[in-house]
């Protein structure tokens, strides 16, 4: 099983201090945590995009530069594009320098992106929200297959063979489908065969276990091979020590996060009971020591018929660099080789 770390780059307020660290530091912060995880053997990396005043990842592919330059090994990847706020075409040209840069390091993952403030930003509507997303990555699947494109939509002027360079590195570059909860996009996914990030922010975990079934299902009617059809979680997650302070740590950071989103959609403010309970064996995060890390992982694989990824989304707006630091090393070191030796062992290896 591949394991790594997504960040959302979010501003970050020392918890022993009470002082916001400077946006300069964070930034120098993040590329320490993506050496670190380079340095520890974790498979992956990847950086989101989001256009709000408490994240630093509005530039992703500048940060994902940055980033394949201090590195040799981990494989780098957006979480996610915004695919449905920007223009395929430059998207394809950023990701397919960034796989130069790189030296074939790199994964791109789209999506939709679960804040809106990219629409009236560029000038979209969220009235075009779904047709958007839709011809869009059919564009981007188009450039990816040949650098010359004849193709026209409602939403960009049309393409006439212009060629769009350079090339990737790799021969195909990996794009991953990134979806929440919504069957139509699980099946998408699947018809089109390309491999699934299905984002778990709450809840219970193997409550996913139809539609990823609905995305294997569509895929094998398209007739695409089984060893395409992958999936891979983007979820919740921080190593600590042991399991109480994992869970202290990350909780008030998660608190002020979830405070702020059920204020602005006009949900419940959330709990520390509700909280501890998806922190629970079978809830959605992966928070706890490295014995309990890698035990949800391999449950939640199996749950789930099977998975090829999972990346914790380990950063917080209240967590001091130097534990997320540790929180990278322990996932390195002592979750991820537990996972694969497990692994290896259930399938006979």
């Amino acid at each position: 099983m591949h394991i790594g770390i997504d960040s959302f780059v979010s501003a970050v307020t020392d918890p022993d201090t009470g002082a916001v660290v400077s946006p300069e530091d964070r930034v120098a912060h993040l590329l320490e945590e993506v050496t670190r995880a380079d340095e520890v053997g974790l498979d992956s990396f990847g950086i989101g995009e989001h256009h709000r005043s408490e994240y630093y990842d509005s530039a992703p592919t500048v940060l994902l530069a940055a980033a394949a330059a201090r590195t040799r090994r981990i494989r780098l990847n957006s979480a996610v594009t915004v695919l449905s706020a920007d223009d395929p075409v430059r998207v394809f040209q950023d990701f397919a320098t960034l796989d130069l840069v790189s030296r074939g390091r790199m994964d791109m993952v789209v999506g939709r992106g679960s804040f809106t403030e990219a629409f009236p930003l560029f000038g979209l509507s969220l009235r075009d929200y779904d047709s958007l997303f839709a011809e869009k990555l059919d564009l981007l699947l188009r450039i990816r297959e040949s650098p010359t494109v004849t193709w026209s939509g409602r939403h960009r002027a049309p393409l006439t063979g212009q060629g769009v360079y350079p090339r990737p590195l790799q021969e195909q570059l990996p794009i991953w489908l990134g979806v929440g909860g919504t069957p139509e996009s699980f099946v998408r996914a699947g018809m089109l065969g390309l491999p699934l990030m299905v984002a778990i922010i709450g809840g219970q975990p193997h409550r996913f276990r139809p539609l990823v079934d609905a995305y294997r299902e569509a895929g094998h009617r398209a007739g695409h091979p089984a060893e395409q059809l992958k999936v891979g979680l983007h979820v919740f997650g921080f190593v600590g020590d042991t399991t109480q302070q994992a869970a202290d740590d990350f909780y008030p950071g998660w608190s002020e996060i979830f405070t702020k989103i059920a204020k602005e959609r006009g949900g419940a403010a959330p709990t520390r009971q509700a909280y501890e309970a998806t922190c629970g064996p079978t809830g959605a995060y992966f928070i706890g020591d490295a014995d309990t890390v890698t035990a949800k992982m391999l449950t939640v694989s199996e749950s789930l018929g099977g998975v090829d990824r999972i990346s914790l989304q380990m950063t917080n707006v209240r967590l001091a660099h130097e534990n997320l630091l540790h929180g990278i090393e322990l996932l390195g070191t002592e979750v991820a080789p537990a996972v694969r030796r497990q692994a290896m062992v259930a399938a006979g290896g």
